[in-house]
């Protein structure tokens, strides 16, 4: 089975005058900032978690002589918003490529909601599109990722190669079909419905984003592995209820 998969070559990587980059600005840390940085520093900003919807303090009355009281706030640091944490989330994204879902970006934040979360997602993409950004935020399952927009496909392609064709193994794909009729399965049950381990092949099917995994709230908390929005893509599906089933392949043949 053959799809379009832009994983990296890594063997052609730019230099910086070929895309009309100042090659003096190198980055001062190879780590950056985890998840777990940005929501303890959230914490500490808010001052222990207060409500970032607190209304803010009103301003002090006038002085005698008419003139505002003016305080130099130049070396305040900006606010701290839920939307802000929210794109700098997004931005770091979690180290294996897995979506942000709503409800683990609202657990972050005391007060905030997940249903705020996804209101908070329009309020940026809408800004994105005003301001010409050249990455938007984008659903995938039950998640969120920041990508690039696709007319920005070819700077990309300067750093990691033109997007080519890829061929899924016979394994992959008694994988993926496993899943897509049914789905939600733990790692275990693959593996035993298949008859052999099944964890990297599964490694492999969410690193392409044609799977995606959730953990339930409940114990034991097991991944599970669904099929993604661009599994429906490629297979030219709008709902995974539009699988054919072998009565649909009987009357076909």
């Amino acid at each position: 089975m053959a799809f379009m998969d832009d994983e990296p070559r890594g063997d052609k990587s730019p230099k910086p005058d070929d895309l009309g980059l100042d090659n003096s600005a190198q980055p001062a840390d190879d780590h950056g900032l985890s998840l777990e940085d940005l929501g303890e520093a959230y914490a500490q900003l808010v001052d222990g978690g207060a409500d970032p919807y607190q209304d803010a303090l009103p301003s002090e009355a006038p002085s005698e002589d008419g003139l505002e009281n003016v305080e130099d706030d130049s070396d305040d640091e900006g606010d701290v918003t839920p939307r802000g944490i929210l794109e700098a989330m997004l931005f770091v994204g979690n180290p294996d490529g897995e979506p942000l879902t709503s409800k683990y970006v609202a657990s972050l934040m005391r007060g905030v909601s997940p249903r705020e979360i996804d209101e908070l997602v329009g309020e940026l993409n809408a800004a994105y599109g005003e301001g010409g950004c050249p990455y938007r935020i984008e659903s995938f399952g039950a998640g969120y990722l920041m990508k690039l927009r696709d007319e920005f496909a070819g700077l990309r392609d300067k750093f990691y190669g033109r997007v080519r064709e890829a061929r899924l193994s016979q394994p992959a794909v008694d994988v993926l079909a496993l899943v897509a009729y049914r789905q939600p399965l733990t790692t275990d049950e693959v593996s035993k419905l298949r008859g052999t381990p099944s964890g990297a092949v599964l490694s492999q099917l969410v690193r392409r984003q044609l799977l995606r995994i959730e953990r339930p709230d409940e114990k034991p908390r097991k991944p599970r592995y669904h099929t993604t929005d661009r599994f429906l893509h490629l297979f030219g599906l709008a709902a995974i209820e539009e699988l054919p089933h072998s009565q649909d392949i009987d009357a076909t043949f």
